[in-house]
């Protein structure tokens, strides 16, 4: 009897024996690491590990220096500008500071890549801002602020607002709850999942705190020396024999304590 089970989807994003330096720095070395159309991928590690550099180079603001990462199989390293342009309408980057311009409103920090990238008019855009700021819980007013007079929650989610504007396939967040309270960390993570789940998007979030990476996670990949020894569920990192993943855990846990005064 033949194996009738579906082979499984290709990956959205991949890493093929990255290697990549700067100066006398090692980050990467023969790093493979595969990202599957529609899951939410969450990156962890230590500091200066080289997590953000991981989603640089998904959209290549940074190239490796030895083997392949590849968008839908097209090699990133091997585009050119038209090919990137491409890669990055398809890909949205929230940065960790949000990278909103200060002296646009928010309307017009959302709809910057509108005007770019597409033929609407001012009406569409306008609506499509509204829709935007609306599905990360923003009401319609703050499309004519500043980004200096809003909190720093208030601006994360601008920044998520303005990255589903283009309606892209992957979002990559760098650090998203960086600098924030419990209850904005909590109303992020909760945006995330909700962006993933009704947006029908691929998502790859850089963070070093756990509880986050718990929540949001369908697969955790733990960058350690270079590489990713472990991939797995947020349940099978818990209970991970591994000294590294053990090690890690607990001392997110203490870093958390610390911060909470526990």
């Amino acid at each position: 009897m033949s194996d009738t089970s579906p082979a499984p989807a290709a990956p959205v994003i991949e890493f093929l024996g990255v290697t990549k330096t700067f100066g006398d720095h090692t980050v990467y070395e023969d790093m493979d690491l595969q990202v599957r159309r529609g899951e939410t991928l969450t990156i962890i590690g230590g500091s200066g590990q080289g997590k953000s550099v991981c989603l640089k180079m998904m959209i290549g603001l940074l190239q490796a220096d030895g083997g392949q990462v590849k968008v839908d199989g097209n090699v990133v390293g091997e585009q050119g500008p038209e090919g990137l342009r491409t890669i990055r309408q398809r890909v949205a980057y929230v940065f960790q500071g949000g990278a909103l311009f200060d002296s646009m409103t928010v309307l017009d920090n959302i709809g910057y890549a509108l005007r770019e990238h597409t033929d609407m008019g001012d009406e569409a855009i306008y609506d499509k801002a509204r829709a935007c700021v609306e599905m990360v819980g923003l009401p319609e007013r703050v499309l004519q602020s500043l980004p200096a007079s809003l909190s720093g929650g208030m601006r994360k989610r601008v920044a998520l607002a303005r990255s589903i504007a283009i309606e892209p396939e992957v979002i990559l967040y760098d650090e998203p709850t960086t600098g924030l309270d419990p209850k904005n960390i909590n109303r992020i993570s909760a945006m995330i999942m909700k962006l993933q789940r009704e947006l029908d998007v691929t998502s790859v979030v850089v963070t070093h705190d756990m509880p986050t990476a718990r929540k949001v996670s369908d697969r955790i990949a733990m960058l350690y020396e270079k590489q990713f020894p472990f991939v797995g569920s947020a349940e099978e990192m818990w209970h991970s024999p591994k000294r590294e993943v053990r090690d890690f855990i607990h001392g997110t846990l203490r870093e958390a304590e610390a911060r909470h005064g526990a």
